[in-house]
């Protein structure tokens, strides 16, 4: 080969590197680079091996290393064997020829990846034959052997990390080779470690600190090397060839020590084997264990004598030996739970670095803690299998692991979970949410920081804490109960001594938090000790009992530390559950605090006390739910209370309403007919003003009765009370509906069990003239005259915005929202006290649209109550008469709250009165708006959807964000509904398929009449009512075409209803429509990949059309043969393929291969799905820091690791 060849690509690479380079120049170099990888792989070779010598720049010698790895990776079988061994003998040549002092680091770490492709490449045979000549290379000197030690990194790191480009035979070859070579290869690592480590410090001592970098070098390649056979290499050989004990012994190195304490944390969790090997393994792992268990100790009594003792340095080493010393606890502590030397003491250390007051530490160990007590707290298996992070080898049988427990269990004892509780309750605090002198009272114990990365969330951490703090109160339920007592003691008594301001509430509330955990905990029921231990209970109720007292002895009247306080008490219910006596006093002192609270709205300053009456009364319904029948008793004094303070103009109607849902909670535990009795109790007084007509005919006559309310907040407000305590009602009733729907039943079966069918016809009524008449506000004749206050107040709010957008919403202030626990959240700045506005009206349209569609959706499940007794004319101008106005977003809670409860929930001999007064307005304007705005979107990039001018100013990219959340809503939505019509329950009448899938005429004489299922399916009704079936099908077909795979994932059910009713009946327009229309559309929905995940169903449905109608109707063989690369041979071959088989999976997979020949591989959903063959990982577990997907490298990279040096 000539030099001017050699200097062309060494200038075509100078050119391609280059940036000062025109972009022409570049493209000319890259082009004339790919020609060279493609053209002659000899010249392509020895072109390669000329530029990677030491006269040409480092860039091109990379470049050229890059050149001889793709040769190696993509077309090494183009040489021949000789060439192979020839083109080996030369990379390793180059390993001796780089090693150079002043040769930089990349291009040595190149060479020795280049050989590990090779190696990689060539198989067995290569390696056994290139070992010996590697080993004696090392021996020459600190840079041989570091690149020696470089390349036997890359080579495991390419097996046990997913590599697509390495098959799986020579993958397994490979393996059995360096595991065969184990023997040669540890023992070197082992002496490189030794060698090295040693003649770096003599030549440190002899101050030749040059020649000493190259050992040190040398000494760090080699644990890297090590490293990347620790997570494979059977332990006990890591163990006989020194490796462990090297390891340990650098652990002492500063200059080593991390990069040692990476192989601990790589052996630390590898699994005991289940053959004889075991008891080397369970030697080597208590080695292991008392190795780390020594640098823990030591640390942990330096670290003892004050923060200041050690560096940052140590405490990130510290770190990673504590999570080794994790690994060891969740993985392998069986290893040493027969030593009662050994494992207390592991314990005692473990618990050490939970005390660390540098939080990184805790929150390493707090992994173990949690492992160990919750498998401590398990009951015995008889499996012999546990989960993955159980405390001991899964393959050993439960008796070896019951027996680790209760080792582990006995050392376990009160001190540690004193100290447990000790540690957690502080930690349970945020450090920016706190004050400065609660941190300086914390000393240096460090908190919780949003500056912290890699810890997750602070809530996550929390929760992770109080789950601790539960398995502790389960364990040792009497210390958890006093250490919790004792620390809300010191806290109240330190507080009534120096109250500090509201915002350092944050340690009373962490502590409600806990209070809560622990309580629950004890008095859950499933606590054996609890239960059968007389004298732990009376502890238990004693030191409760304190506590309670304490609570309602305290005389808080600021709004901040009545919320606290109502915490504490809702926190005690579980302890009320089995302590009845207390009951009364918690009621009495939840009605003092909201009495010592002001009622009216002077300033913004009040905010709080209002938020804080809120939660006072959200709290007898927590309280109801956790005593349970405890309260039973005291419902009457409630009640009497409850009158006197509404009497006395004391308690507000939506404060009204959530005492009284307690009502219900209390009573759905006493029976249906105490719960009617307190419906009766509840609503009556309701329903004597809910039914007058004066105000009806005064609000609710039309739009401009609602625009009057909007400015009468007093009157306003009370609307919406009554409406939500409806809903609340509803859902407190507890009989979901009378009906069974599932049987088929008519109204005749029905009977009101429900305790609210006797209240919703009353309820209904004024009900539905007040949603008319706000619908009616969003026509366009009533919306132009509209007040520009109520006018602006149709836009849509914040937080439907944010939720559209994905973006959190931002927080308020407390107390400037009423939150309702409905989940409805109402502006409560101005109720009942001066004219709304704006926000006001908005939120008031949002809120009685929100729970009046839900309470008419709920109603729809009693049963006769609504479906008989209910006129359907009004329900139907009240929701669709306006449906042509109506916003995407509110077409979307329409179908959502209502019309879908009311499909599943209507008898089949309503069916005609219902069904089509409802659903036929919805199908004549939905499916056509979907349509135009799909359309907009597929061909614009934009949906144009109603909601637009709802959408306040934003930018485009926003808009059109929201606006396509809106299309996709509805679409699912719409979806939904169709496939709720072809639930099961809703189609008793379609028979099954047969099982046989050959392909035969059908009996047509089996073939059924569609009125004959009509009456017992509602998806055959449809088609009986041609004004609803065409708007239907129509959007059946389209939505395959439409980039949703959600929406065609709920279509598509509706669309197998139909495939079987065209099979079963002799419905001709039908089977026209499913052989033809719904095959063409469902062949073009796998063209979308956005179907990929609904792929298979939708395969089935053309099997199944074409399987049972290809001899009734010649479309299903003219689809097929009209797709552009099939012929009518290759149809042929499939029918006959067909009928071999009677098997639907293996006719679905004929038919998913007709398609692909058929369509030129184009259905993109089909192609989505395609496997992957996943080399499975030799490796016990996969390498935290390597991600699979670096291994896979594009053409011109480099191989394995060596990508992201």
């Amino acid at each position: 080969m000539d030099d001017t060849h050699t200097n062309n690509v060494a200038q075509a690479i100078a050119t391609a590197l280059d940036w000062a380079s025109t972009p022409s120049a570049r493209q000319s170099a890259v082009a004339f680079l790919d020609s060279i990888k493609a053209g002659d792989v000899r010249v392509l070779a020895n072109t390669s091996f000329l530029l990677v010598k030491k006269n040409w720049s480092p860039e091109i010698r990379l470049h050229a290393f890059k050149m001889l790895q793709h040769l190696v990776r993509l077309r090494w079988e183009e040489l021949s064997p000789a060439e192979h061994r020839n083109f080996a003998n030369l990379s390793v040549d180059l390993m001796s020829e780089i090693a150079d002092p002043g040769e930089n680091w990349a291009l040595k770490s190149q060479t020795a990846a280049l050989v590990a492709e090779i190696v990689r490449s060539e198989g067995l045979n290569l390696w056994q034959e290139m070992l010996p000549s590697l080993v004696s290379l090392s021996d020459k000197g600190p840079i041989q052997a570091e690149l020696v030690s470089m390349m036997l990194r890359w080579l495991p790191e390419d097996i046990t990390v997913h590599n697509e480009d390495l098959e799986g035979d020579r993958r397994r070859l490979l393996l059995r080779g360096l595991s065969e070579s184990l023997p040669e290869i540890l023992p070197l690592l082992y002496t490189l470690l030794e060698r090295h480590f040693t003649a770096a410090l003599n030549e440190a001592g002899r101050k030749q600190m040059d020649i000493a970098k190259l050992h040190a070098a040398t000494v760090t390649a080699t644990l890297n090397a090590v490293n990347a056979y620790a997570e494979w290499a059977p332990l006990s050989d890591l163990a006989k060839s020194g490796i462990i004990h090297g390891c340990a012994f650098l652990l002492s190195a500063p200059d080593f020590r991390l990069h040692a304490s990476e192989f601990f944390k790589l052996v630390s969790p590898r699994k005991r084997p289940a053959d004889p090997s075991a008891s080397e393994f369970d030697q080597a792992m208590r080695s292991i264990f008392q190795t780390l268990m020594n640098i823990s100790r030591d640390f942990l009594y330096r670290s003892g004598s004050g923060p200041g003792s050690m560096d940052e340095g140590e405490h990130e080493f510290a770190e990673y030996i504590c999570e080794s010393m994790v690994s060891l606890g969740c993985f392998n502590l069986q290893s040493i739970a027969g030593d009662s030397t050994i494992l207390p003491l592991y314990l005692e250390q473990m618990l050490g670095f939970f005390k660390h007051f540098k939080f990184a530490i805790h929150f390493q160990s707090l992994h173990f803690w949690l492992v160990l007590m919750k498998d401590l707290m398990s009951k015995p298996k008889t499996s012999t299998h546990s989960t993955a992070d159980s405390l001991a080898v899964k393959s050993s049988g439960s008796g070896e692991v019951e027996n680790a427990k209760k080792k582990a269990l006995s050392f376990v004892n009160d001190d540690f979970c004193v100290a447990i509780l000790d540690m957690s309750f502080p930690r349970m605090l945020k450090r920016e949410k706190i004050l400065h002198e609660t941190s300086l009272s914390l000393g240096v114990l460090e908190l919780w920081s949003d500056d912290f990365e890699g810890k997750g969330s602070f809530s996550q951490y929390r929760s992770r804490l109080l789950e601790l703090i539960r398995f502790v109160s389960f364990y040792k339920p009497l210390i958890a109960a006093t250490k919790v007592s004792e620390k809300i003691d010191t806290i109240i008594k330190s507080f009534l001594l120096s109250p500090a301001p509201p915002q350092d509430l944050a340690v009373m509330e962490s502590t409600q938090l806990a209070l809560e955990i622990v309580v629950n905990t004890v008095f859950d029921g499933s606590n054996d000790c609890v239960k059968s231990n007389a004298e732990i209970q009376f502890a238990l109720f004693r030191t409760f009992e304190g506590l309670l007292q304490q609570f309602i002895s305290l005389k808080w009247t600021e709004p901040a530390l009545v919320e606290v306080l109502v915490h504490y008490l809702d926190a005690m219910g579980p302890f009320l559950k089995h302590f009845p006596d207390a009951v009364g006093s918690v009621i009495n002192k939840l009605f003092e605090l909201l009495t010592s609270l002001p009622l009216q709205m002077k300033d913004m300053s009040s905010l709080s006390a209002r938020h804080a009456r809120l939660q006072t009364c959200t709290s007898f319904i927590r309280i109801a739910k956790t005593a349970d029948k405890s309260i039973l008793p005291h419902m009457k004094g409630i009640a009497d209370t409850m009158g006197c303070l509404q009497r006395e103009g004391r308690l507000l109607q939506g404060e009204h309403n959530l005492i009284g849902e307690s009502f219900l909670v209390m009573a759905s535990s006493a029976g249906i007919q105490q719960q009617q009795e307190v419906l009766t109790w509840l609503l009556e007084p309701v329903s004597q003003q809910w039914t007058q007509s004066e105000w009806q005919d005064r609000y609710l006559s039309g739009p401009q009765g609602v625009v009057q309310l909007c400015s009468e907040a007093s009157v306003m407000w009370s609307i919406f009370h009554t409406v939500t305590f409806f809903e609340k009602a509803l859902k407190r009733s507890g009989l979901k509906k009378a009906t069974g729907n599932s049987e088929n039943n008519s109204t005749s079966n029905s009977a009101p069990l429900n305790p609210m069918a006797s209240h919703v016809s009353w309820m209904l009524k004024p009900l539905l003239k007040l949603l008319r008449a706000i619908h009616s506000l969003w026509s366009p004749s009533v919306s132009q005259a509209l007040p520009g206050e109520v006018k602006a107040a149709m836009i849509m709010c914040d937080a439907e915005r944010f939720s559209l957008l994905g973006e959190e919403t931002p927080k308020l202030p407390k107390g400037s929202s009423l939150t309702f626990t409905d989940g409805s959240d109402v502006a409560m700045s101005n109720e009942g006290h001066a004219k709304p506005n704006e926000s006001d009206i908005r939120n008031w349209l949002k809120g009685i649209r929100d729970s009046g569609y839900n309470v008419l959706g709920l109603s729809t499940t009693i049963g006769d109550s609504f479906f008989k007794y209910l006129d359907v004319h009004s329900v139907s101008v009240a929701l669709v008469e306006n449906i042509q106005s109506m916003e995407f977003r509110h077409l979307r809670q329409l179908v959502h709250s209502i019309l879908i409860p009311l499909v599943k929930s209507c008898p089949s001999d309503m069916w005609e009165i219902w069904l089509e007064n409802l659903l036929h307005p919805l199908f004549v304007h939905v499916p056509q708006a979907l349509s135009c705005s799909w359309s907009s979107l597929l061909q614009d990039g934009r949906a144009k959807v109603p909601d637009a001018h709802g959408i306040l100013s934003g930018s485009d990219l926003k808009v059109e964000v929201m606006e396509e959340k809106l299309l996709r809503g509805l679409t699912r939505e719409m979806c939904s509904l169709l496939s709720a019509i072809a639930s099961p329950p809703l189609n008793t009448g379609i028979p099954s398929l047969e099982h046989s899938g050959h392909v035969s005429r059908f009996d047509m004489s089996s073939l059924k009449n569609l009125d004959t299922v009509a009456s017992c399916s509602m998806v055959g009704f449809l088609l009986k009512h041609e004004a609803l079936a065409l708007p239907a099908l129509r959007m059946s077909l389209e939505a395959f075409t439409w980039t949703d795979g959600e929406a065609v994932t709920k279509v598509s059910a509706f669309c197998s209803v139909l495939v079987v009713l065209s099979i079963v009946t002799n419905h001709t327009q039908l089977v026209e429509y499913v052989a033809r229309d719904l095959f063409t559309s469902t062949i073009q929905g796998l063209a979308l990949e956005s179907n990929a995940m609904i792929s298979a169903d939708l395969v089935a449905i053309c099997r199944e059309i074409f399987v049972y109608l290809c001899d009734r109707h010649p479309a299903p063989r003219q689809v097929l043969l009209s797709l552009p690369s099939i012929t009518p041979h290759d149809l042929h071959a499939f029918e006959e393929s067909l009928t071999k088989t009677a098997s639907p999976k293996e006719q679905k997979q004929l038919m998913k291969s007709l398609l692909q020949l058929a369509t030129g591989n184009k259905l993109k959903a089909l192609a989505a799905q395609k496997t992957v063959n996943i080399i499975t990982n030799v490796s016990m577990r996969p390498r935290s820091s390597v991600n699979a997907s670096e291994s896979k490298v594009d053409d011109g990279d480099v191989v394995g690791l060596a990508a992201i040096i």
